[in-house]
């Protein structure tokens, strides 16, 4: 594990809550700065569609995401920590958000239906991951066999993201890109 790894939680998968208020707290001031929506834009979601903002934390795409699904699709919010499922759950009510709805997740266990996303994104949490091959596989039971999983590296080399992704032998690499990569279930 290198120190960055060290530093952003490598391999612990539930992060401590006061490490959960601080990731907050930043995120608050990164979306003052960061056109950060713009990035949920550019991952193909349609009017209609399913989306599990997987490992959804404090909810900053929540918004966005509800848009882009529209009124006749639905949007995940799931995660692990208790905290994000409150936070997720504050800005749904707050923002009015219809077709959101919290999730809790328990180990790696989600209870959203088998082959249910359109699109699943999992953002800033792989480097997290304790066994990527169990997380993996349940990001494939939930996708349908035509959806697809955004993925980013969080706080590890590419290299390594790849060779997890590549390993669980369950989804293909449709596309690298600079910010997360696009992967197809096998």
């Amino acid at each position: 594990m290198n120190i960055q790894e060290k530093a952003f939680g490598g391999g612990i998968d539930l992060m401590p809550d006061i490490a959960f208020r601080a990731m907050s707290f930043l995120f608050v001031l990164r979306d003052i700065f960061t056109p950060f929506d713009r990035k949920v834009g550019s991952f193909g979601i349609k009017n209609g569609h399913t989306v599990i903002d997987y490992g959804c934390g404090p909810g900053s795409y929540l918004k966005k995401t509800s848009v882009l699904a529209g009124p006749g699709g639905m949007v995940f919010a799931a995660d692990i920590h208790d905290l994000a499922i409150e936070s997720a759950g504050k800005r749904i009510k707050k923002q009015g958000l219809k077709n959101v709805k919290p999730v809790k997740i328990s180990g790696y266990q989600c209870p959203i239906p088998d082959n249910t996303a359109d699109i699943i994104y999992a953002l800033d949490r792989f480097h997290m991951v304790k066994e990527p091959e169990l997380f993996l596989a349940e990001l494939r039971r939930l996708v349908k066999k035509t959806g697809r999983l955004i993925i980013d590296d969080g706080h590890q080399p590419r290299e390594k993201s790849l060779r997890k992704i590549n390993d669980s032998g369950l989804w293909d690499i449709a596309e690298n890109r600079k910010g997360w990569i696009v992967a197809l279930p096998k």
